[in-house]
């Protein structure tokens, strides 16, 4: 059994071609996966696509990419997290890449996440790009470790990697790890604690070697763990298990199918 902790099958890419996602999701092995929220006012779209499959899971919450969205207020976020198939608040945190001017409107977003997270208490879905420290800083002021949650498509280094752990975060590889030039990042995946790691796709993008450069999908999580296994030296079925394990007991309101 595997889980997709993390996948975005309400986009369009995905959701025109749902039922043969789901098919294929079912044909190699994935019993469940995360569909993650990153607007407002997509999210309805996306808790339809939740309600009619039991095994699908929800998260709400708005990208830090997104500058034009409107801010999503801390009344928002919990009426909105209150919805029976949402299982985390997220994604949210800090993304550099395209706002190299810090803007403090996305530090302010990141804020209200985890108030949102803490008055909710369900797990936060963490994005950072660029912003390893300030990333860290903020969990740190704001209390993201009294709910903890996934530092979720993990590029960072092994002393980011050890940061999270202690504020009691687990760490998602995606497909970022099968390629051949993410040599820290293998050496990452091969020390982390089996208890506190995730897989997942982060589909529609960044789909694994052998489908490199094409659109990605939950099925393919299968190559994310199997890849995780080999630089683990560990059977795929015990990694499998280790890592579904972990999905439903960090993200404790997902029942396990």
């Amino acid at each position: 059994m595997l889980v997709d902790s993390h996948c975005h099958i309400d986009f369009p890419e995905l959701a025109d071609d749902l039922p043969n996602v789901l098919a294929r999701m079912q044909q190699n092995g994935v019993t469940s996966a995360l569909c993650v929220g990153v607007t407002i006012e997509h999210l309805p779209r996306l808790l339809a696509i939740a309600d009619a499959h039991p095994s699908i899971f929800a998260s709400v919450g708005v990208h830090p990419d997104n500058a034009a969205d409107p801010e999503p207020s801390l009344d928002d976020l919990l009426r909105l997290a209150a919805h029976p198939k949402v299982v985390a608040i997220g994604e949210t945190g800090l993304d550099y890449h395209w706002h190299k001017d810090r803007p403090e409107w996305q530090r302010q977003r990141f804020r209200t996440h985890i108030a949102a997270a803490r008055q909710s208490v369900k797990p936060l879905i963490i994005h950072t790009r660029e912003a390893a420290a300030d990333t860290l800083q903020i969990m740190r002021e704001a209390g993201a470790d009294r709910v903890g949650g996934v530092m979720h498509c993990f590029t960072e280094d092994w002393e980011t990697a050890c940061a999270a752990l202690d504020l009691g975060f687990y760490i998602s590889f995606s497909g970022i790890v099968t390629f051949k030039n993410a040599v820290a990042l293998k050496e990452v995946a091969k020390r982390v604690p089996l208890d506190r790691l995730l897989l997942e796709t982060d589909s529609p993008y960044l789909a694994p070697v052998p489908f490199r450069g094409k659109l990605n999908q939950p099925a393919y999580v299968r190559y994310v763990a199997e890849e995780v296994a080999r630089l683990r030296e560990m059977p795929l079925e015990e990694l499998a298990a280790a890592s579904s394990d972990n999905f439903f007991r960090l993200f404790s309101c997902a029942l396990r199918p």
